[in-house]
């Protein structure tokens, strides 16, 4: 089994959003970014594939973001954002993966995307 490391490995602090709607005053729809949560994380930065090349030619980086599994990092979907709580660069979430183990979750995550 390959070793994944203790909590020294998740020395980053992230936050966590998902996209509310709501009326404004005139009736429209308007969607906002609402925080949910924040937890410590790690980032393995994806290298070599093909794709991960050509992700890197038209300026987007594709990163493996983990995190210990909790009933809220449990309710996190690809339509949400991540943000780094240090640099304020933010990733759209492009999967999550649920450990076989479920002790960590893995999100596929990418800067420089719409999110």
């Amino acid at each position: 089994m390959a070793d994944k490391g203790g909590a020294g490995r998740l020395s980053e602090r992230v936050s966590f959003a998902r996209r509310v709607e709501r009326e404004d005053e005139y009736g429209n729809t308007v969607a906002e970014w609402q925080e949910q949560f924040e937890a410590a994380a790690g980032y393995q930065h994806l290298r070599g594939g093909e794709t991960v090349m050509a992700a890197r030619l038209t300026n987007k980086h594709p990163v493996v973001v983990r995190l210990r599994t909790s009933t809220a990092a449990r309710q996190v979907t690809a339509d949400w954002k991540l943000t780094d709580k240090r640099t304020g660069v933010e990733y759209a979430i492009k999967d999550v993966t649920h450990d076989v183990d479920r002790l960590y979750i893995d999100l596929l995550c990418e800067r420089g995307v719409a999110i």
